[in-house]
Order: structure tokens, then C-alpha cells, then sequence
């Protein structure tokens, strides 16, 4: 290419960067290596279900989109969130249900001292589906200042139950480790019964700390004349929202002043929208690269009860449904019939013969896979399905497509897989704005299980080049323990379990203590 089209290099791309190094052969060369080389010529040229689809995302005969994967970690219990620290140095961080947290770097090697451990503390036990545990992790947007985290878990008073949300700060001499003296509690709520415990937490672009809780457990919202979820002087069944900066002194949280109600005597001032049954993992869209349009839109699944899962869009102030309402039909018809609701509906619900526990996800913004910008991709913990949904910007009505993880030759390259464990606990971005979920072949807080996995679209890369990043270094005083694959190979279409072809040796697992949905 370098011999044939140096001079038409400004004329084909816009990098400069590459018109730069036109006159030097072997900088140029360098400049557009990839990583991945099997994916450039002239392997791509023998593989035949690529070549017949270049260029978009590769859908099978029923339209299933076609994606692959990348192992990334694994050997870990229940893997139930996974963050980065927004400091360049593009290390992340992947929590456990049991309580520990643990560091890697950007060659994926893991740090051997874990990051935080409070095992101690955390109220989970063995039995597979069991919603206790540490289960939500957030870096504070300042992190690389302020060393700050907070932390979402289950703990045990006697046979009281409560979830509890904490900050702890870095250590002072070590960034990959929190000082676990620096706990500071910032929030207990008591929970009635052993399911249904939330989870979430995110920060916005507005810098406040969302919390997402669930209605309390047991079915159908059984607290009080209209269940927890609907009454805004509870805190379970909500989104809340607070200010936890400048908390040195003083109270350990404000509120903002322009939560929704703020001022309501009958309301929590915490509170940001009600309705909610159990909204298992919510994420903000990063916006569209080029324009930042959906930029802070708020996506959660919210787990429903006998008949439907849904994805919600929330918005300050706005009432979900629950238990009025599960997907878009009335689960109680009295206060279903109630006009005063006036709850929003889910922009997808999706029945039980799909799955019986979604998991929410990530709209796509990263580099890599120009194709899927915009689309959002979650699961269901339960099925092991892989979705996806796209919005017609025109009509704001939203598309739903199946993944498929690729089959016959799509993901037939080194370091590709199209296997995976069925239950889908998580999904994750890195620093750089590409997709993971987590998912596990058994869904106990003590069986290591759980790996972490990379989506990949193999149809369309990014140019070379233009998705390179520069990690910061970061000082590690602790001993690295290298990734080994667990699934080295791809799996020809004959050996694959439905659509996902769940792993090696994995099947769809029902509970061994009675009826459960994860969250």
C-alpha cells in the first residue's frame, strides 16, 4: 500500500498524522500495525462469511446479529461489576459477590493483592442465586484526586438484614489498594426480605452519586397499602440521588436542589424516580463520538415478576410502574386503573419464554466498532440471552435484535471465542469506551466460575491507528499474575447450545434453594 498509494494518502484519510508519515516506509508500516494481525490481510481474505459481509454487522438467516468475543479475566466468584478509573491509565476493576475487588492492568495480568476486601463484612452465602453480597462499585469522577470509592453491599444485624453504601479512599502509598480503615458509611437501608437488594451505583455528568434500590423482595411488593416502589416516603423501589462531595465535614451527603421532591413532606428528598421493582444494572450513555447526541441518557433493566422483563429510560421525577404495572400490562389492575399514576412505560419488555432476569447494559460508544455505535446491548441472566436494541431517531421507537455469538467461520480467529457461561450477571465499558459483560456457569458467590469477556465485532475495525491508546503507568507494588485463557478456540457450529453457545460444559442451571431471580 505504502509502495503503491504514498501520494494519495491526504486524499483517502483524514489522519494527519498518517499524511505525516508518508515518506517513511517503515514508520508508516508501524503506524498502521494492529494488534490483532489475523484480522488484516490476508487471512480476513480467506474467510469467507467476512468477506460476504464487510462492513456491517454480520446477521444470520434470521437475523440474528452475529458478534464475537475475547476472554479477558476469569477464575472469578460471581463477577458482579466491573469499572475503570477514568485516570489514563485504563487499569479496571472487577468485584466479586463475596466482597473482593481486585485490579488489573492493561495487559490484563491481575494484581495479587486484591484492590478492597471486606469479605468479612459482606452477608452472602453459597447457595447458587443468592441476591446478598457485595453488588455495586463506583469510582468517584475525581478519582484520580481524591482516591475516592463507594461501595454497595449486604450486611447482617442479627437476623435483620441491610444494605449499606460506603466510601473508602486509596490507600496513600499505593493506588491499587484501598486504605480499609477509611470507611466512612454513608447510607443504611434495612431490607425486609433477602431478595431483591439492588445494587446499582453510578456518578452523572452532574457529579452526584445515583443509587438504585430495589422494592424490598418477596412477590409483588407486599409493604404497606401500595408496596414500597410507590410510596415516596420509602427508600426501596427507587433511584436516588445525592451530593457526596465536600463531606469531610458536616453531613456525609446533601441533597441536590433540584431532586424532584424536594420539599414534598410525604417524600424523601433522596429520592430521583419511584416505581422501581429491582433494576438490575443501569448505565449512562457516553453520547455519540462525532456529535454527543444521548450523551447522559440513564438505561436500566428493571427485573419483573411472572410475565415480563423490561429496559427503562429514566428521568428525574418519573414513576416506573411497579407494582401497578410490569412490562406494559397492569400486574395490580386496582391501582393499575389508578389516573393519578401517571407512570412512563418501558421503551422494551420482553416475556418469560425469552428470559426471566434481564440485565441491563451498555449503549455501545467505544472506537473499535464503528457499527455498533448506538446500539444498546444487554442480557438475561436466566436465558443467557444476548440483545440488543437500536432507536429510530425519527420515530423514538426502539428496534430489538437477537446476538448471536458468531457462528461457522465469524469468529474462527486467534484469541476469538464463541462460547460463553450462560448467566449473564454484567455488563461493563473500559476507559475507552468498549463493551463487557460478566457471566458465570455457576451462579454461586463462592464457585470460580465467572469470566469476564470482550465483545467484538468482527465484520468492521476502525481504522488502524485511530483507536491506539497510551496507558499512564502506574506504580504496582504487588505481584502480577498473568492471564491464562480459560477458552483458548472457537467452537465449530455443530458443537454450539442455542444461541449463544453458553461454554464448554456449561448448562442453563436451576436453583438448587427454591425459586429466585438474580436481583
Amino acid at each position: 500500500m505504502w509502495q503503491t498509494c504514498r501520494g494519495l494518502f491526504r486524499h483517502l484519510s483524514p489522519d494527519r498524522e498518517l499524511w505525516a508519515l508518508e515518506g517513511n516506509r517503515a514508520k508508516f508500516c508501524r503506524y498502521l500495525s494492529l494488534d490483532d494481525v489475523d484480522y488484516c490481510f490476508p487471512r480476513l481474505l480467506v474467510n469467507e462469511n467476512l468477506n460476504s459481509n464487510l462492513g456491517r454487522v454480520v446477521a444470520d438467516a434470521k437475523g440474528c446479529l452475529q458478534l464475537c468475543l475475547e476472554e479477558v479475566a476469569n477464575g472469578l466468584r460471581n463477577p458482579v461489576a466491573m469499572v475503570h478509573a477514568r485516570d489514563g491509565t485504563h487499569r479496571f476493576f472487577v468485584a466479586e459477590q463475596v466482597g473482593l475487588v481486585w485490579a488489573y492492568l492493561p495487559d490484563r495480568s491481575r494484581l495479587e493483592k486484591p484492590f478492597l476486601n471486606i469479605s468479612r463484612a459482606v452477608l452472602t452465602s453459597p447457595w447458587e442465586g443468592d441476591e446478598r453480597g457485595f453488588l455495586g462499585i463506583a469510582l468517584h469522577p475525581s478519582f484520580r484526586h481524591n482516591g475516592k470509592l463507594y461501595v454497595y453491599y449486604s450486611v447482617g444485624f442479627g437476623f435483620d438484614e441491610w444494605i449499606r453504601i460506603s466510601e473508602f479512599r486509596v490507600s496513600a502509598d499505593d493506588t491499587n489498594t484501598v486504605d480499609h480503615g477509611s470507611e466512612r458509611i454513608i447510607l443504611e437501608i434495612e431490607e425486609p426480605a433477602s431478595n431483591h437488594n439492588g445494587g446499582q451505583l453510578l456518578f452523572g455528568d452532574d457529579g452526584y452519586l445515583y443509587i438504585f434500590t430495589g422494592d424490598g423482595g418477596m412477590a409483588g411488593d407486599p409493604f404497606g397499602k401500595f408496596g414500597n416502589a410507590q410510596n415516596k416516603s420509602a427508600l426501596l423501589g427507587k433511584v436516588l440521588r445525592i451530593d457526596v462531595d465536600r463531606n469531610e465535614r458536616g453531613p456525609l451527603y446533601r441533597i441536590p436542589r433540584d431532586n424532584p421532591f424536594v420539599g414534598d413532606p410525604a417524600a424523601r428528598p433522596e429520592v430521583y424516580a419511584l416505581g422501581v421493582r429491582n433494576m438490575w444494572r443501569c448505565s449512562f450513555d457516553r453520547g455519540d463520538p462525532a456529535t454527543g447526541a444521548g450523551r447522559g441518557r440513564l438505561f436500566c433493566g428493571d427485573v419483573g415478576q411472572n410475565k415480563f422483563e423490561e429496559v427503562d429510560l429514566v428521568e428525574r421525577g418519573r414513576n416506573y410502574g411497579w407494582r401497578a404495572r410490569e412490562g406494559f400490562e397492569c400486574y395490580d389492575r386496582k391501582l393499575c386503573a389508578n389516573a393519578s399514576l401517571d407512570d412512563v412505560l418501558p421503551i422494551f419488555a420482553y416475556p418469560h419464554k425469552l428470559g426471566k432476569s434481564v440485565t441491563g447494559g451498555y449503549v455501545y460508544r467505544g472506537c473499535e466498532y464503528p457499527n455498533l455505535n448506538g446500539l444498546y446491548i444487554f442480557g438475561d441472566f436466566m436465558s443467557g440471552r444476548l440483545m440488543s436494541l437500536r432507536e429510530n431517531v425519527e420515530t423514538g421507537q426502539w428496534r430489538y435484535s437477537e446476538i448471536c455469538i458468531g457462528r461457522g467461520q465469524t469468529c474462527a480467529f486467534p484469541g476469538l471465542i464463541n462460547n460463553y457461561y450462560p448467566h449473564i450477571i454484567s455488563f461493563a465499558e473500559d476507559e475507552a469506551g468498549e463493551l463487557y459483560f460478566m457471566s458465570t456457569g455457576v451462579p454461586s458467590a463462592t464457585a470460580a466460575r465467572g469470566v469476564v469477556y470482550k465483545v467484538i465485532d468482527p465484520s468492521r475495525r476502525a481504522p488502524p491507528g485511530k483507536c491506539r491508546i497510551q496507558p499512564a503507568q502506574v506504580k504496582v507494588k504487588s505481584r502480577l499474575i498473568p492471564f491464562v485463557p480459560r477458552e483458548s478456540k472457537w467452537l465449530p457450529a455443530g458443537s454450539q447450545q442455542g444461541r449463544g453457545a453458553p461454554a464448554t460444559g456449561a448448562q442453563l442451571l436451576l436453583p438448587r434453594y427454591g425459586s429466585f431471580q438474580l436481583a
